[in-house]
């Protein structure tokens, strides 16, 4: 990348740096991430043992983290001698740092200048740097390349409308020569990246397959979720915003005299929001957190907490995931894996999953609530479409996983060269 370049790119992330900064008084994720990071070269200095030799591995936020913990757990497993190092762009994802048991050290990011880049490489000092799916941090990759610092990018997946592919992008494809190995989900990434002459690409799928077959495999028992389905079809929306749950709320009433119960677990669980939410489900509703108090036989359950969706799935008839009708639909392949038909919102272009599974004609995209009851009493009453469905969505998981294991014998042979 050119000075001119350079200089650009710096002048951007400080007024970014600028713009977190003015609305931190009034945006409690920016000043999450501006109080993160206070101090944060030191903390990572005072922190880590000089003599530890340290895989670094970097997640823009919690669903990345999702998406390399396999790679993570592998690690962790056949190098005992190397410590694992995870770093957050996000707060949100920073926030879980409390639930992950394997790392050994947690940071933010720091802001990606010539200078933090610099002496965090030096501090760190990683033997294996792996970037997850997204973000480019031109001064990081860059301080990597220049140290001979191995670098991957897993679970990657490329469009054409990607900054790197424009006119005016072709500076920050340069970045992309930074990584000794891209992996891609798909082979339109691989494609399109060819086509660029890089080189360094290989189709391995998505880590995701893995970690949910593993998630399927653990997955916990919830008894009080069973006494609260008893022998009736059950319909589970994960993750839902506002938008989505007013198109829930209308489809409830249309199918209001039927035998249905319904879970819904919003991505946001505030107070104001559970209440809220409860509020429109009206007396049939109850909160997770109060489920096992109760006697009365209620139709809808609202979950309360983080952490139980994923597992709660395998109880579910069919599956709705929030997102699509704002910035892009949740994980739908948590709910897949356990042969759950999924219906989401029109948002979903950006995740090949959900194009794949339509493609099949096994999971659906809805757009009103309207077209959201039609496509449950065609999933409730055809059985041979359900049943299709349902074998389809588990083979698809199950064709797609391995990613985590190509990840590794190419991190086994080709950078620790066992």
């Amino acid at each position: 990348m050119n000075r001119i370049y350079i200089f650009l790119y710096d002048l951007a992330i400080q007024i970014y740096y600028l713009g977190i900064q003015i609305s931190s008084p009034f945006n409690s994720k920016a000043k999450q991430w501006l109080v993160g990071r206070k101090g944060l070269l030191n903390d990572i200095k005072n922190t880590i043992n000089v003599n530890d030799k340290i895989i670094w591995i970097h997640c823009s936020s919690v669903g990345e983290f999702e998406q390399g913990r396999p790679v993570i757990e592998r690690l962790k497993t056949e190098y005992e001698n190397l410590k694992i190092l995870v770093t957050f762009f996000s707060p949100s994802g920073y926030a879980q740092r409390n639930k992950i048991t394997d790392a050994n050290y947690i940071f933010y990011l720091p802001l990606d200048t010539k200078k933090n880049a610099k002496e965090f490489i030096r501090i760190t000092n990683p033997q294996l740097v792996i970037f997850v799916k997204y973000e480019f941090w031109f001064h990081f990759l860059n301080e990597t390349s220049k140290k001979n610092i191995p670098a991957l990018l897993i679970s990657g997946i490329f469009r054409k409308n990607q900054l790197f592919f424009k006119w005016y992008g072709f500076p920050f494809l340069s970045l992309l020569k930074s990584f000794s190995k891209i992996f891609v989900q798909d082979n339109n990434s691989l494609i399109l990246l060819e086509k660029y002459n890089l080189s360094n690409t290989v189709i391995s799928s998505d880590t995701r397959f893995d970690r949910v077959l593993k998630v399927k495999n653990n997955a916990k028992t919830f008894i009080d979720i069973e006494i609260f389905c008893g022998d009736n079809k059950l319909i589970i929306a994960g993750s839902t915003w506002p938008e989505d749950e007013k198109i829930l709320i209308q489809t409830i009433q249309y199918l209001k005299n039927s035998d249905l119960k319904w879970i819904i677990a919003p991505h946001e669980i505030s107070e104001k929001h559970i209440s809220a939410l409860l509020n429109s489900l009206g007396e049939k509703a109850i909160r997770y957190s109060q489920l096992s108090n109760s006697k009365s036989n209620k139709q809808f359950l609202v979950i309360d907490n983080i952490g139980m969706l994923s597992s709660i799935y395998r109880y579910a008839t069919i599956a709705f995931i929030g997102g699509g009708f704002g910035k892009g639909i949740h994980n739908i392949l948590e709910s897949t894996v356990f042969g759950v038909p999924v219906l989401f919102g029109p948002n979903y272009e950006k995740f090949r999953e959900a194009k794949d599974l339509i493609d099949q004609q096994i999971c659906f995209s809805i757009n009103n609530s309207d077209q959201l009851s039609i496509y449950i009493n065609r999933l409730l009453n055809d059985n041979k479409l359900y049943n299709n469905c349902s074998t389809g969505c588990s083979a698809y998981v199950e064709n797609n996983s391995g990613a985590t294991e190509q990840i590794m014998k190419y991190i086994t042979t080709e950078i620790f060269k066992k």
